[in-house]
């Protein structure tokens, strides 16, 4: 029987898609080798990323590990990287193909003599699953490269998304994620074919007018209220929005079902000052963002609020870099990502004057740092003498540890088995997590 093992960087539309074609081997007889036995691999499958220099430079690695580790296997690299640089990936030992175009990934299985499945049924030891409902961007960030190596949109039809959780739900996962590469652009296709026109087109029009389609067919909230309707699949989260992207509609499901749909929302920032938002291209000046967020604090009771920033963007200011600390104080951020800016080659950034000197990117992150866990060490105070309900993902000597609907780590005593929703009642916090006692209400 032949072996394969799959690495995998980069975001959950990235971990999605290797779960799809591990899942083609799976149903065509291969046999996956243990994570890390690479001796043994017939194949190795890398889908790599290329959000920053610095994810190219680990798929290089990763690729040149299996190279060196697995001689006698065929080694595929798919993802953002494969995109960007086939022409120097293919130069490796061992690499037979580039995937380049993640719409070809069923042609690329059917030509390989695999069975293509209909979705994803298993995410490996993972107790959440991830469900991709759209690809590609359009926005143009003037630091990212993911339009130019995912520029095509696309939405999945809600059949297929709705088939795939109820095959989810039948294998037993409680908690489905879905994911996107432009998650707020979802049905901007299948709109588009309704009106004859481009989903590009369509793209342009929201950056301009910052809202949904008014229809309530093919949009996120239709999709969410259709799944929550017609499944019973326990929960489901977001995964990343922009804030403007999250109309009355959507934010509502989260008030309607609270056992269904968790509130938490991802709304990606980048910064809080205008003018680097300005250099950064992004469609909208702070004012919306902190209107839409305060605007679901009013309206979801506890919203859990994460986001991403990015910190020593091309000259960046003190007095910008501090304008960006008061807007994370004030709108209270459960969680902040934070990533120092770094040149990526092929866009806009990489070319601006202005760059950020490394030591000054690094203590403007250790500020920004010690801000989010002083905001994160709140919201987790906060939520004391409360129920949560929590999926159960790692067991710590009588006790196990998983995530509840706030996107908090939450810990209690427990013999339950791992990947189930229980509720726990919330007696006190360390730093960001949660610590409960058990109710006897049944776990789901």
């Amino acid at each position: 029987m032949k072996k394969f093992r799959t690495i995998t960087l980069g975001c959950r539309v990235n971990q999605y898609e290797t779960a799809y074609v591990r899942e083609a081997l799976l149903v065509s007889g291969w046999e996956e080798t243990p994570p890390d036995d690479y001796a043994q691999a017939d194949l190795v499958l890398i889908n790599t990323c290329s959000v920053t220099a610095e994810s190219d430079a680990k798929c290089r690695k990763a690729i040149s590990t299996a190279s060196e580790l697995s001689p006698n296997a065929e080694i595929v690299v798919m993802g953002c990287y494969a995109a960007a640089a086939p022409e120097r990936l293919v130069q490796y030992p061992h690499v037979s193909e580039v995937l380049t175009d993640k719409r070809d990934l069923a042609g690329f299985i059917r030509r390989r003599g695999w069975t293509a499945p209909r979705g994803v049924g298993s995410f490996g030891e993972r107790h959440r699953a991830y469900i991709k409902i759209q690809d590609g961007c359009r926005v143009g960030c003037s630091y990212c490269i993911i339009p130019k190596v995912r520029p095509y949109l696309s939405s999945r039809p809600e059949e297929d998304v709705i088939g795939e959780v109820v095959e989810l739900e039948r294998r037993g996962y409680r908690e489905i994620v879905l994911s996107g590469i432009h998650l707020g652009h979802y049905g901007l296709d299948l709109i588009a074919a309704g009106r004859n026109a481009s989903p590009e087109g369509l793209a342009e029009l929201l950056g301009r007018r910052a809202s949904a389609p008014a229809q309530s067919r093919h949009t996120l909230a239709s999709l969410l209220r259709a799944l929550v309707e017609r499944t019973g699949a326990p929960r489901f989260r977001l995964g990343s929005l922009e804030a403007v992207e999250v109309p009355d509609e959507l934010a509502r499901l989260a008030v309607e079902f609270p056992d269904r749909v968790c509130p938490h929302f991802h709304l990606s920032m980048q910064s809080g000052d205008d003018a680097v938002l300005k250099r950064m291209k992004r469609r909208w000046p702070s004012g919306p963002y902190i209107d839409r967020a305060l605007s679901l604090r009013r309206m979801i009771p506890r919203v859990a609020l994460t986001t991403d920033i990015i910190v020593g963007f091309p000259g960046e200011t003190d007095d910008e870099f501090r304008r960006t600390c008061e807007v994370a104080r004030q709108v209270r951020f459960s969680k902040i990502h934070i990533f120092r800016y770094s040149r990526r080659p092929g866009t806009e950034a990489a070319e601006m004057k202005d760059q950020i000197p490394e030591p000054v990117k690094k203590k403007r992150a250790a500020e920004l740092a010690g801000i989010a866990a002083e905001l994160r060490a709140d919201y987790a105070r906060s939520l004391i003498g409360s129920v949560v309900t929590v999926l159960t993902e790692e067991r710590r000597g009588d006790s196990v540890q998983g995530t509840c609907e706030y996107f908090l780590p939450t810990r209690f005593e427990s013999d339950l088995p791992l990947g189930l929703l229980h509720r726990v009642e919330i007696t006190s916090s360390e730093g960001e997590t949660l610590i409960g006692r058990s109710l006897p209400a049944p776990a789901r």
